[in-house]
């Protein structure tokens, strides 16, 4: 059986901040995924066993003539099996231009909700950048923990995230102190973003762990620009953003930004895992500069090069 996830007006609306996560369950916890990662759910089937591949990864399938890997979660979170089959399901991703498929235990189903009702993690608790916790939120009566799908990803296959040596590919470059701001909200991702453009030469960079915390700065920023007279770039040169963030997602702070005539010349770059026709429609309408897809780190420091203030 299998059911394709409809993608609903919500993928059309630009600045609402809202999304709509997929709830599903392992060992009885629950978790949750950003309804714009997934292409379908499957009814489990046992799949085709890979020679010599990471422990989490059951094996492959090939539905409609495509290869998909399949990732045992349970595994990868050292959670107990089910003992009960007849529940299981295969949640179809795509993100950061691939496709996976991630063994669950069971779909409860899709909540529509404000990014402002997801909350930051402690990094203490849920393990820093070692952590598969993106954001809590609060659905009825339960608490849903975001899993971040990108870096179980990037734990099982390495390759699939930043490569730095698309940075020394890039050859000698002159130190920039033009200032950066960047709200992502990975912990991982996060210290990959700042390693990757300080070894490209930017050494005044700040960065956010969502939206709502850069929009603050930004606010700071617009302050200065209209009290003072301060001039925008010496500032802030340039916003790097993802589009999945708690408390304010990407799109809602490009348009606040957008909206404030003093910010209005302000490149902002997307860098987001989920990069498609509709996003990028939606980026458009919003005014992002340029909208790349991760793990792309070199195009990223091309596309900031050429559009910094």
């Amino acid at each position: 059986m299998a059911n394709e996830v409809k993608r609903t007006e919500i993928l059309l609306e630009s600045g609402t901040n809202e999304l709509e996560i997929l709830e599903f369950t392992i060992a009885g916890n629950i978790f949750g995924i950003n309804v714009a990662k997934v292409k379908e759910i499957m009814q489990y089937a046992p799949v085709k066993p890979m020679p010599n591949s990471h422990p989490c990864i059951e094996g492959v399938f090939m539905p409609r003539d495509v290869i998909i890997t399949v990732i045992d979660l349970a595994h990868y979170m050292g959670l107990p099996a089910n003992e009960d089959t007849s529940r299981e399901m295969l949640i179809v991703t795509s993100f950061n231009k691939m496709n996976a498929a991630f063994h669950v235990h069971s779909v409860v189903g899709i909540h529509r909700i404000n990014w402002s009702d997801i909350e930051k993690p402690d990094s203490t608790i849920y393990g820093g950048e070692e952590g598969l916790a993106t954001g809590i939120a609060k659905v009825d009566s339960k608490l849903i923990t975001i899993v971040d799908f990108e870096k179980i990803v990037v734990d099982i296959s390495p390759q699939t995230g930043i490569q730095m040596s698309e940075i020394t590919e890039l050859g000698p470059r002159e130190r920039s102190a033009k200032p950066v701001v960047i709200a992502e909200d990975s912990a991982l991702l996060k210290k990959m973003l700042l390693e990757a453009l300080t070894q490209a030469g930017y050494t005044n960079i700040k960065a956010f762990a969502n939206g709502q915390e850069a929009w603050d700065y930004i606010e700071t920023v617009r302050d200065s620009v209209k009290t003072a007279g301060t001039p925008l770039g010496s500032m802030v040169a340039a916003l790097i953003t993802d589009i999945e963030m708690p408390r304010m997602d990407g799109h809602r702070l490009i348009k606040l930004i957008r909206d404030e005539r003093t910010l209005s010349e302000l490149p902002i770059i997307i860098f987001s895992s989920l990069i498609d026709e509709a996003m990028r429609h939606k980026g458009e309408q919003l005014g992002a500069t340029a909208q790349l897809s991760k793990p792309e780190i070199g195009n990223l420091v091309n596309t900031l090069d050429s559009v910094i203030l």
